[in-house]
């Protein structure tokens, strides 16, 4: 099967997405010098809530009533929000945002196993084994050898990001089996209240009552993760699954890495070491494995 084309426009999109989500690793850089992780999540998916709604209500999108289909977006809240943002988050309290973002490039690989495993219409193929053998290596190499040998924080906090990943991929398993049925963009909302229901209880007993006198940056940043990379990062997904399809979509997952180790760098001065570049090209091989496409234009040249 062939996916769509990508026209300019969705090229666009594409760009503007991954610039986007790249940015979400710069704004909870920004938002950690004062927020705790649980914290920022908590914000990340309560402050998107109003705009999904509002575009819900535009839409004449009515809310489900079924109790199975909300606590599937209860479940997907955690499997998609709550749980990987958490890990991510606390990910970035030790290491780079650049950094993470390379790390989290392994869901698309992920997941194209854990859909093999769990789902009957996708079938696990040497290609996807041998791209999620890639993904795998590439982290090995971003995390080095020393990491099951010394594991400290910083080792620790790399693996969080990667049992990210991994929730993301299992978030997908979950939508197909449960939620495809509903609206793309009911999706968004139903399960970014049940993240919220989620973490309300669990960031207040962990973290507390969230600061209100909190610098006008850090404000600036939580707003942007909510607005910028949640509500309108999804509204952008959809527009460009329905243009360009969800193949093409996959390959937004090779940009965001560039955007969030620029930012870093430009702004908050960090820098990463060559292995972390290396990891880089050789999980993105993994993701181009995983597609297929260029494996199908070599055997056709």
């Amino acid at each position: 099967m062939t996916s769509p084309t990508i026209s300019p426009a969705s090229a666009l999109m594409m760009l503007a997405l991954s610039a986007i989500w790249g940015g979400s690793f710069f704004f909870a850089e920004i938002a950690l010098t004062q927020v705790p992780p649980l914290t920022i999540t908590l914000y990340r998916v309560a402050l998107a809530l109003p705009l999904l709604f509002l575009m819900l209500r535009l839409r004449g999108i009515a809310l489900p009533r079924s109790a199975r289909i909300w606590g599937a977006y209860l479940v997907m809240g955690a499997l998609n929000n709550a749980l990987p943002f958490s890990l991510i988050f606390w990910g970035q309290a030790s290491i780079e945002g650049g950094l993470a973002s390379i790390l989290n490039g392994t869901a698309a690989v992920f997941g194209a196993v854990v859909a093999g495993i769990f789902l009957v219409d996708e079938r696990l193929t040497a290609r996807k084994f041998s791209g999620a053998a890639l993904g795998l290596l590439g982290v090995a190499v971003v995390i080095g050898p020393d990491a099951a040998r010394d594991l400290d924080l910083r080792s620790l906090a790399q693996l969080a990001i990667i049992a990210a990943a991994l929730s993301y991929a299992f978030a997908g398993v979950w939508a197909r089996k449960h939620l495809s049925a509903q609206p793309a963009q009911m999706n968004a909302l139903g399960m970014l209240t049940g993240s919220t229901i989620l973490m309300v209880p669990i960031a207040l007993m962990v973290d507390g009552v969230p600061r209100m006198d909190l610098a006008p940056g850090t404000w600036a940043a939580l707003i942007a993760l909510a607005v910028l990379s949640t509500s309108c990062a999804y509204l952008l997904y959809f527009a460009i699954l329905r243009r360009a399809g969800a193949a093409n979509l996959m390959l937004v997952t090779l940009m965001i890495p560039p955007f969030a180790i620029g930012l870093g760098a430009a702004f908050l001065g960090e820098a990463l070491a060559p292995s972390a570049y290396l990891g880089l090209a050789i999980i993105a091989a993994g993701i181009l494995v995983t597609d297929g496409r260029v494996l199908r234009s070599l055997r056709r040249a």
